[in-house]
């Protein structure tokens, strides 16, 4: 027998056990629970009436220019007023906590916390009626709930992650509300006056007031403020760009999302994006996350002279970097790397190897079972000397060859690894399984792990925490945090088989591959 007529027997008999070997472990597949979508962030602004709350909103939605943002007054939740009270309207409290519909409105901020889309109440102030049409808001990634009472109510203030209270001279406020009345809502000033010293005053005393201390931030003077307003977004910022998960691990950093970053998300998640456009959406993220990743390496400061003559105080890059991909879907970031990086060395990984759970975890990460066979012979033919491995192919049983080869590590990387910070690239991150094995021969090789970074564009929250708790000191940058793991090791919402949807790589069928291999 010759020797290419050994590899196709190899081949054929390798795609046999292999296919009993994934059918086998199927059956002990222990499905993962399906982790929540991340909540908005809700945010509560109360205080005294014309003390400048919708200012302040609009001065902070006007500063969060990258983020989905629904403003919802709780003026829209009034009480519609029937016959009889209209006709007594000067006696109406609408300062009370009763001149709501709190359970509505409750409700209403309920559902789109829970990311679903809420019908709100359009409130005419001349009629005191809810007219239509009502206003449609849809989830987004910040809620705020602007209104005198939005502090008072306990049920509404659980639901908030931060609580404002604007606080303002109560001749300020009065006097806006004249000139707010009169000129917007067609009252006369001895009606506004009667109404403020009978019903406002008292109830901003009664309830409004003792609302504040609940609040985590006080503003003074409103959107006057300017201060405050910075420190707030500020806060904000910090908040959406920070994952639960990253409180756990602080050596996970998610770069901040923006809408440019969300829509190339979008596309390169969208089944129907062509290979094309996949590509070129792909290497755009790709870019960032590793412009995002050197930001994280040592750097020493220097001092330039400018072609002006003047002195400029910068900094010289780490120049002593690596960087190492996981064939085959890490080999796309590559291009990328070397872009930001001139003349950077790229080592290269393929592992095969078992998950804790018994299935099979491949290296490559995103190889179909067709590709693992081709693999495995590859390194045959160029790991093993032709004639011991022939000799091992003939002599051991098939069993025994394939639980050899799947320990097999194949490892291309510089000699002087171990001086060097390494830039680990591999763009979805699931199990974890082959992220760990890649990571543990890299300490092997003297690699000390907090010279290890991570490159990412996805990652699973269940390989996040294996990578992280078995490597605290190594650092992990991605684009995104997925929601969780589904029955077959494959990351929800997840993007596809990169490496089939990058690279182009038809199935037997002609199609581009919409799995995504465990790892």
């Amino acid at each position: 027998m010759d020797s290419s007529a050994s590899v196709d027997a190899l081949s054929n008999g390798f795609k046999n056990h292999l296919s009993l070997y994934q059918s086998h472990n199927n059956n002990n597949v222990v499905s993962n629970p399906r982790v929540k979508p991340k909540q908005p962030f809700f945010i509560g602004v109360a205080g005294g009436t014309a003390s400048g709350k919708t200012t302040v909103c609009n001065m902070i939605i006007s500063q969060l220019r990258d983020q989905r943002v629904v403003l919802v007054n709780q003026d829209s939740f009034y009480h519609s007023l029937n016959a009889e009270k209209l006709k007594r309207v000067h006696e109406y409290n609408f300062d009370h906590p009763e001149a709501f519909d709190t359970e509505h409105m409750l409700s209403c901020m309920e559902q789109i916390k829970r990311g679903q889309a809420v019908t709100i109440p359009n409130y005419d102030f001349k009629t005191h009626q809810s007219i239509e049409p009502a206003c449609k808001v849809n989830p987004s990634d910040i809620i705020i709930l602007e209104g005198i009472l939005v502090l008072h109510d306990p049920r509404v203030r659980d639901l908030m992650n931060m609580k404002i209270f604007v606080d303002t001279d109560s001749d300020v406020r009065l006097s806006r509300r004249i000139q707010r009345d009169t000129v917007e809502r067609g009252r006369n000033i001895e009606n506004v006056l009667d109404q403020y010293a009978r019903f406002v005053k008292p109830s901003f005393e009664e309830f409004i007031l003792p609302s504040k201390k609940y609040a985590d931030i006080i503003i003074p003077r409103g959107g006057d403020n300017d201060v405050a307003i910075d420190l707030i977004v500020q806060h904000i910022h910090t908040k959406l760009g920070q994952h639960e998960l990253c409180k756990i691990y602080p050596n996970v950093v998610v770069i901040f999302s923006t809408f440019q970053i969300r829509g190339m998300h979008t596309l390169i998640r969208d089944a129907k994006t062509t290979k094309h456009d996949f590509v070129f959406y792909a290497d755009r993220l790709i870019r960032l996350v590793v412009e995002h990743g050197l930001g994280h390496l040592p750097f020493k400061e220097k001092q330039v002279i400018t072609p002006t003559g003047s002195v400029y105080s910068g900094v010289v890059f780490y120049k002593r970097l690596c960087g190492v991909s996981v064939i085959r879907s890490g080999e796309s970031m590559e291009n990328a790397l070397r872009a930001c990086v001139k003349g950077i060395k790229i080592g290269k990984i393929l592992i095969h190897g078992e998950g804790n759970n018994g299935r099979e975890v491949r290296g490559g990460n995103n190889f179909s079972p067709k590709e693992t066979i081709s693999t495995l012979v590859f390194l045959m033919k160029h790991t093993l000397s032709l004639s011991l491995s022939l000799s091992l192919s003939l002599s051991l049983s098939l069993s025994h060859i394939l639980a050899m080869l799947l320990q097999l590590i194949y490892e291309k990387l510089p000699k002087d690894i171990s001086s060097r910070h390494v830039l680990f690239l591999d763009p979805v991150l699931a199990s974890g399984n082959s992220a760990i094995n890649a990571i543990s021969l890299l300490l092997s090789k003297g690699v000390p792990e907090s010279n290890i970074i991570f490159l990412n564009l996805i990652a699973a929250p269940d390989g996040i925490h294996a990578l992280c708790k078995r490597f605290p000191k190594l650092k992990l940058v991605t684009s995104e945090i997925d929601e969780s793991l589904n029955e077959d090791l494959r990351v929800i919402p997840g993007m596809g088989e990169f490496g089939d949807r990058y690279f182009g790589t038809d199935n037997e069928d002609g199609t581009i591959s919409n799995s995504t291999t465990p790892k």
